[in-house]
């Protein structure tokens, strides 16, 4: 009998399920893998002779640009409103995270409008000063241009866990190296730096994993990477084997960034344990310092939220009348019935993931959990290139197998289906991790409580546990909602013909040259994007409190 319930232990129909999920999420990556061991296409020679060398030097420099740029801004802003008393600093707090919700390639053409002939900034020279300039006040189509842009759309990475992180650290050191005779700024990069290191580097982690996934910006800038090989190599060569190869060597740049997050943070410990972690108390300065500090956050938000959202307005009042029909509802309609879809299936799979980990904690099970969300760090080109080529597989056998010529079709590739399963196995981390926290914070002995008096583990799990942790099951599928809604290069990718959600008909209309109408859909993209951003501010809020 002993026996019977050690094996239901480490086996039961929780970790099936488990391992069913595995399966269906390690598909694209697997595939990848197998697919790198077959012959290169006929394209591949001259993408590795003309263009692989480009795709290298561009994707290095722009993640080299825009890690020093998000750095800099992150980390100067954290540090001044972790750190100091100044008009605005707790407006700044939340302000300063907005950027996150504008994607880069709306953030792209959005500037470029600014920057334009008849962009607001000429048109005032030209009125008030009768001042013209040729072209573009600044020309920013260009490489130097997309690590701009990029990086004032996602320092408030490495903002939000620098500050966290510096809201964290013990005033008692800080006070012992001012009694040492260290002033504010020696103190900085002495003390608070280097114990922030592993919070910063995380978040420069994040964003460089953006960067890598970025083809909206990359592609109207005209800048090659990577990310644009595997398109170029994909719809005008018609070569999958090569967009494979392409999307393997993209894949190595995200694991070698992992590795060396996690290699510098080694098993160092970065806290206080000695029983004085006393917070930090922010430092009242000098009225020209504080006016300083004020005015430094006060440009950072104009120039990478307040400015091209303010722009964007202006165009949807120009053209809304125009654009905003029965065909946009619909556009709306469809594309938030997509993300709440992906939404609601990434929470139920991480549900059964955890409960699975919580019935049978044991290594291997564990493992499942972290390669079921190892999607999050993979770009949604290579995921796209993933799914696509088993259902075009599954498709060519159902042709071949069970039907014939005049009623064959697409039965999984270039449907919705298609678009979904990428969009669980991209985005599976970010659901999976709000419902963790969920569990942790109702412990296990209330399950085993449950357990122990009989109850089934599925009428436990139905009863008891998620009943306690509603609030995290909403989180998540309001965070992956509104990452699929601004999902663009894996939509590009999967859609079906003619298929269009607000991420793609943005994009085609400012790749068309209508940029003014398709801020209609940019604003509806950021204004939903706004919304888990002022959740997490909250979060952050209780915990400094």
């Amino acid at each position: 009998m002993d026996i019977i319930r050690k094996k239901y232990y480490w086996w039961n129909k929780w970790t099936g399920y488990a391992l069913i999920i595995l399966l269906f999420v390690a598909t694209p990556l697997v595939t990848i893998l197998f697919k790198l061991f077959a012959s290169p296409g006929g394209s591949w020679s001259h993408i590795a002779n003309n263009l692989l060398y480009g795709y290298f030097q561009n994707t290095l420099l722009l993640l080299l640009g825009v890690a020093a740029l998000t750095f800099l801004l992150g980390v100067s802003t954290a540090w001044l409103v972790s750190n100091y008393e100044f008009p605005g600093r707790r407006y700044f707090e939340w302000l300063l995270i907005l950027p996150l919700g504008f994607p880069g390639y709306i953030m792209a053409y959005t500037y470029v409008g600014i920057l334009d002939y008849t962009g607001p900034i000429q048109t005032f020279f030209r009125n008030t000063f009768d001042i013209s300039f040729k072209g573009s006040l600044i020309d920013i189509m260009n490489l130097p241009g997309a690590i701009f842009i990029l990086s004032i759309t996602l320092f408030p990475y490495v903002f939000l866990i620098s500050r966290s992180s510096f809201l964290q650290q013990s005033k008692t050191m800080q006070e012992a190296s001012f009694l040492l005779g260290a002033n504010r700024t020696k103190t900085f990069f002495k003390i608070a730096l280097p114990m922030a290191r592993p919070a910063i580097v995380a978040g420069i982690a994040l964003a460089s994993m953006e960067v890598l996934n970025d083809y909206g910006t990359v592609k109207y800038f005209g800048v090659n990477t990577f990310t644009t090989g595997i398109f170029r190599a994909w719809f005008s060569m018609g070569d999958a084997t090569t967009a494979i190869y392409l999307a393997a060597i993209l894949m190595i740049f995200v694991f070698l960034i992992l590795y060396l997050e996690s290699l510098q943070r080694g098993n160092r410990q970065y806290s206080s344990v000695n029983g004085l972690n006393k917070p930090t108390a922010r430092i009242e300065v000098s009225m020209q310092k504080k006016l300083l500090y004020s005015a430094i956050c006060t440009i950072i938000f104009l120039i990478s939220f307040l400015i091209p959202f303010l722009q964007l307005l202006k165009w949807v009042w120009l053209t809304h009348e125009k654009v905003v029909n029965q065909e946009f509802l619909t556009l709306i309609y469809r594309s938030f019935g997509l993300a709440a879809i992906a939404g609601v299936l990434i929470v139920i799979f991480s549900v059964i993931l955890l409960y699975a980990l919580r019935l049978s904690p044991f290594k291997w099970v564990k493992s499942i959990t972290k390669v079921a969300t190892l999607g999050y760090a993979i770009p949604g080109a290579v995921i796209a290139v993933g799914v696509m080529i088993p259902l075009l597989a599954f498709d060519k056998w159902v042709y071949d197998a069970l039907l014939s010529a005049r009623t064959a079709g697409l039965f999984l590739s270039g449907t919705l289906f298609a678009l979904i399963f990428a969009y669980i196995v991209r985005f599976m981390a970010v659901g999976y991790n709000p419902v963790e926290a969920g569990f942790q914070k109702i412990g296990i002995h209330v399950n085993e409580a449950s357990r122990l008096l009989g109850v089934r583990s599925t009428k436990t799990l139905w009863k008891i546990d998620l009943p306690l942790i509603k609030t995290t099951l909403f989180s998540g599928i309001l965070l992956v909602f509104v990452d699929v809604l601004k999902e663009l290069p894996l939509t590009l990718i999967l859609r079906p013909f003619n298929y269009q959600t607000l991420a793609t008909k943005a994009f085609d209309m400012a790749t068309n040259e209508m940029i003014a109408e398709s801020a209609n859909a940019a604003v509806i993209i950021i204004l939903t994007g706004i919304i888990p951003i002022i959740f997490l501010n909250q979060m952050i809020k209780k915990r400094e409190l």
